[in-house]
């Protein structure tokens, strides 16, 4: 499969401090360097902003050169914001979409390996997360590892680690407009559709591990039952 254009989504609610750590670790991710070639557009879906995220994506983008879609929404959910964010990409021509969150850092082999896949037959891409050590106790840090499993074939989904093909993405009748879990949804109907899919330890991102998060629920959501 020869992909002409790839694209990576970041959904972003509230998160100046935070966004460009994120599009820096996908800058390098995008990088010759890092074995992808051919440009690569990055869109940043600004939701419900009351900071100066917006701002922030524009300097971040600049510094690092990316190239940049930096979209204004005022969804107030996480699903209708990665779903504009990927139709603006397939607007443009993207046939690869690796998404992110905008309190994640993705390693520099993120995309590529993404690539490699996509290059074999599959459509979906789930990769793992974990969470940031220096925002956890070592206790609180031990009970998410143990409840995690970080392998091939992997039973997890995370929206800060997924990449599918557009299309796969439009079988699948895209994101839908929810609060959470929503990439959970997508990759269920993606595979419900027939998609050949993988999951994969291999580009682990590391995402931050505070327990008040932008969604209700999803990874920080879990972080807070936690006990104590």
């Amino acid at each position: 499969m020869t992909l002409r254009r790839t694209g990576v989504v970041i959904p972003a609610r509230n998160e100046e401090e935070l966004l460009p750590r994120t599009l820096a670790s996908v800058a390098a991710a995008c990088s010759p360097e890092a074995g992808v070639t051919g440009g690569v557009s990055v869109a940043v879906v600004v939701d419900s902003c009351t900071d100066g995220t917006a701002d922030a994506a524009h300097r971040a983008a600049y510094e690092l050169g990316l190239q940049l879609h930096l979209l204004e929404t005022g969804t107030g959910n996480v699903g209708g914001a990665r779903a504009a964010g990927v139709e603006a990409l397939l607007d443009a021509g993207a046939q690869w979409i690796g998404n992110t969150d905008a309190d994640t850092v993705v390693p520099r082999n993120w995309l590529h390996t993404q690539l490699q896949f996509a290059a074999a037959g599959y459509g979906l891409v789930l990769g793992t997360v974990v969470p940031d050590a220096a925002d956890l106790t070592p206790r609180h840090l031990a009970l998410w590892h143990a409840r995690h499993e970080l392998a091939e074939g992997h039973p997890h989904v995370h929206g800060a680690n997924l990449g599918f093909s557009d299309r796969a993405y439009v079988a699948a009748g895209g994101f839908s407009p929810a609060a959470e879990h929503e990439d959970v949804d997508l990759a269920n109907r993606m595979k419900a559709a027939g998609v050949p899919w993988v999951a994969t330890d291999w580009n682990r991102a590391v995402t931050s591990g505070r327990s008040q998060g932008r969604a209700p629920g999803g990874f920080s959501g879990f972080l807070r039952q936690l006990p104590g």
